[in-house]
């Protein structure tokens, strides 16, 4: 690849800044700030750059290239010609490299960790935790690798014999949100790395550090060049160079987390040449507090669902319906937790719960929440203002007497607010709940046997958590229904995205 780039443009070396953040500096071993390509760190043929941010205190972390269109199309054309070797590679030597990218991340973890929270803010304990899961998928499927098995079919006819074959897509371009920045790649990049797949990246604007690390960390395991390509840039050449990683004709496979408008934009794109898809959009996961649940059980797993990660995922709960009879003492309870057990501060520093917004616009969203449904009547339980840390802080706040045409209640609100409302009756609930026009996560506490199975069934939901608020888990499959997404990732099905289904016949026997 390197060959027939201008020898301008390639960097002899890898990029490696320092910078700090708090009172940790970030470590220059895997610090990166230009493009992965092709096996070649490479600057943009413009030299522009973009500032990555710390969310916390809004300093400049590091200037990272800004590609375009012409280095996005070099990206593909790497990811192309890798794959024609990389599909041929045996299933157990793409086991041994993932493997081995694996242990690179597990011996790293505490550096890929202090990125997460530099670039992201999430609390140092959290992505800790981000970093274990996201090695996880390496793990996961540098095992499932050996395990794609086709069938051979009993037809009819004697002279015939029937089989299928199960073989990679091609180059599958990956789109990737900033709330987990490591995670949401290593879902992706494993399954259809495993699948003999090639990958371009193109990491959220907010959060590239963490892709790039992975790619220096490619690099040491050994994987090819043109397996692996990572395209940052900012966000005003994202819907450039999201249009051509989803439009152009070497790309087999598109996979895509974040919002659903953002999504439906990717698919119509993808529809013009009929490419296959992954979808993981949004979602307005509901919670539900029945009367025979267990008040602390509840309570303990409404404060971890709603507010991990400032309450920025996709999965945590953004509706909590309580029934009438336990209502006030899950609110009680609850608003306890949260005096007692969430801590506002710097990711980096000691006892942090609570890291900041991504950026001052999310957290306007939330004030324009609280905002809206306290004119329309909610009473604030504890929080409900910004937090004096710093702009993009909030107070985790839990409000009461909320009604369904609050706008927290009607749309996701991706912060620290936990909006209660009560109801009377299962129907009623579920209804409730099976209102939104997404369907991605939902969960409910119960001690009735029988409720559990029918709430289970009846809520249109592609996950669902029965006496747990966290239920990701890199063996289970996630994804959504409705407008939530197409697909699944992770588990043993995750890798099915990224390969076709060949019929064979074979006749004249």
């Amino acid at each position: 690849m390197s060959a027939r780039l201008p020898l301008s443009r390639i960097l002899l070396l890898p990029c490696r800044m320092a910078s700090t953040s708090g009172a940790s500096g970030l470590p220059a071993s895997l610090l990166r700030s230009a493009a992965y390509i092709g096996g070649s760190w490479l600057r943009s043929s413009d030299s522009a750059s973009f500032p990555v941010l710390d969310p916390a205190t809004g300093a400049e972390l590091v200037q990272v290239s800004d590609c375009g269109p012409r280095e996005c199309r070099e990206a593909l054309k790497a990811a192309s010609e890798a794959f024609l070797t990389w599909r041929e590679v045996p299933a157990k030597e793409r086991s041994i490299l993932l493997r081995k990218w694996y242990e690179l991340m597990i011996q790293n973890k505490d550096d890929l960790a202090r990125i997460i929270t530099a670039e992201n803010g999430k609390p140092m304990k959290e992505a800790l935790g981000e970093i274990l899961y996201a090695a996880g998928f390496f793990e996961w499927f540098s095992e499932e690798a050996r395990r794609i098995y086709g069938d051979v079919i009993s037809v009819p006819l004697k002279d015939r014999r029937a089989l299928t074959l199960k073989q990679p897509i091609g180059v599958a371009t990956i789109i990737t949100p900033w709330n987990f920045p490591s995670a949401m790649i290593t879902r992706k990049v494993g399954a259809a790395l495993a699948a003999g797949c090639t990958v371009v990246v193109k990491p959220a604007e907010d959060t590239p550090l963490s892709a790039l690390a992975l790619a220096e960390l490619a690099q040491q395991a050994g994987i090819p060049s043109g397996v692996y390509n990572v395209v940052p840039c900012s966000r005003e050449k994202a819907p450039a160079v999201g249009e051509i990683l989803c439009t152009d004709p070497s790309v087999g496979k598109i996979s895509f987390t974040g919002s659903t408008a953002t999504g439906k934009i990717l698919l119509r794109y993808a529809a013009d040449s009929v490419k296959r898809v992954s979808m993981e959009l949004g979602g307005h996961a509901p919670f539900i507090v029945f009367d025979s649940a267990n008040v602390d059980q509840a309570a303990a797993g409404a404060l971890a669902s709603k507010f991990r990660n400032s309450g920025q995922t996709c999965v945590c709960s953004n509706r909590f319906l309580v029934q009438k009879g336990i209502h006030d003492a899950f609110v009680k309870k609850l608003a306890s937790l949260i005096q007692k057990e969430l801590h506002i501060g710097n990711g980096f520093e000691e006892g942090v719960t609570q890291g900041p917004l991504i950026n001052e616009k999310a957290a306007l969203k939330v004030e324009q929440h609280v905002r809206d449904a306290v004119s329309q009547g909610a009473r604030i339980e504890t929080g409900g203002k910004p937090s004096t840390y710093g702009k993009n802080f909030y107070e985790p706040t839990l409000l009461s007497n909320v009604t369904t045409n609050m706008l927290c209640t009607q749309e996701e609100t991706f912060g620290p607010l936990a909006p209660v409302i009560k109801f009377d009756t299962e129907e009623e609930a579920i209804a409730i709940a099976n209102s939104a026009n997404v369907g991605l996560a939902g969960y409910f506490y119960s001690q009735d046997p029988a409720q559990i199975w029918r709430v289970a069934e009846r809520l249109e939901v592609g996950m669902v958590g029965v006496n747990e608020g966290l239920l990701s888990s890199v063996e289970c499959p996630f994804g959504g229904v409705k407008q939530s997404g197409i697909g699944r990732e992770g588990s043993k099905y995750g890798i099915d995205e990224y390969l076709e289904i060949k019929y064979v016949c074979f006749g004249g026997l």
